[in-house]
């Protein structure tokens, strides 16, 4: 009798260690209730795209699906999938609704990215936002990021948790990229501005880069340095894209440095102009609030605070 007792004992705490391990995974930041600012919808100025129009597949073409304004992007065993704008682009306004893949997908990386790595491979510029898959625990996180001429050695990474959970709806993903700043905004939320000007100016992208939207597998980073890979058992990862907005100084295929003319695309709705309009110069009262809420509550990591990364801190920490 008393060993029978010990025994329904341990499987009610092996049960109960199950249920609280279940419930820990259960736990994330969009679990919990935010009010989020209120901010100027700017994607509601530009004008929509049908992907066809805007974009070429990259690579991965058996794994991406174009219907209109909408494609799907598939990550399986066999490759990731990647679009990539038919222009090359010296600032502008970038944006696209994205839905993340569902499920366990620890080590899958949705990135909407400017770079013009194939251009310019010994010193190219970077802007990106990166959507990194969960671990077995995390939950699907942002990360921001900025290179310039090539300076890959410096990562000027800032990560943040999201309010919401990115795998049960689009939610808008965009760049703001001019001559005064660069801006990425999640939901038209500010979350990091990058000013071009100071100590950031030389760390400040500066060549024509090319949009893409890829999905594909970053086992070997994006989850605490590879410690939990793609796990093809839940393959396959479909990304979706829809509503692309395009709107900036599209370079001629004749200008290598995008200093000569350009051609204004994305036909602004409105005469607010991303490139040169004052509204895009600096960040309303609106916005700025907005950014430090989003700072404060969501950012959890910040290249400028990584003392055990940087013995010297780059110049712009300062």
């Amino acid at each position: 009798m008393a060993s029978l007792k010990k025994y329904k004992m341990k499987i009610m705490w092996e049960t109960a260690v199950v249920f609280c391990l279940c419930s820990l995974s259960l736990v994330s930041s969009h679990s919990r209730k935010f009010t989020t600012p209120n901010v100027t919808r700017l994607t509601d100025q530009f004008t929509k795209i049908a992907i066809e129009n805007g974009f070429v597949r990259r690579f991965g073409a058996h794994n991406i699906q174009v219907n209109g304004s909408l494609a799907k992007l598939t990550l399986d065993k066999s490759s990731g999938a990647g679009l990539v704008s038919k222009n090359k682009y010296h600032y502008g306004f970038f944006s696209a609704r994205l839905k993340l893949p569902a499920g366990f997908a620890s080590g899958v990386v949705v990135a909407f990215y400017l770079s013009n790595a194939e251009s310019y491979p010994k010193n190219h510029d970077e802007i990106d936002i990166e959507l990194l898959g969960r671990s077995r625990r995390d939950d699907w996180t942002i990360q921001t990021n900025v290179y310039a001429n090539g300076s890959t050695r410096t990562g000027r990474e800032e990560k943040f948790y999201f309010w919401f959970d990115p795998t049960q709806a689009f939610h808008d993903y965009t760049i703001i990229w001019n001559s005064h700043h660069t801006v990425f905004l999640v939901d038209n939320i500010p979350v990091r501005q990058f000013p071009n000007r100071g100590a950031f100016t030389s760390a400040y992208p500066s060549k024509p880069m090319s949009l893409y939207v890829t999905v594909w597998d970053g086992s070997e980073w994006a989850t605490k340095g590879g410690k939990y890979p793609v796990n093809y058992k839940y393959a396959p990862f479909v990304a979706s894209v829809a509503d692309v907005e395009l709107s900036g100084c599209s370079v001629n295929n004749g200008s290598s440095t995008g200093s000569g003319p350009c051609t204004k695309s994305g036909g602004s709705i409105s005469s607010l102009d991303p490139v040169d309009g004052q509204d895009f110069a600096t960040l309303s009262k609106n916005q700025i609030n907005a950014m430090d809420w989003a700072r404060r509550k969501l950012m959890f990591y910040s290249y400028c605070s990584d003392k055990s990364r940087y013995k010297v801190m780059p110049a712009e920490c300062n």
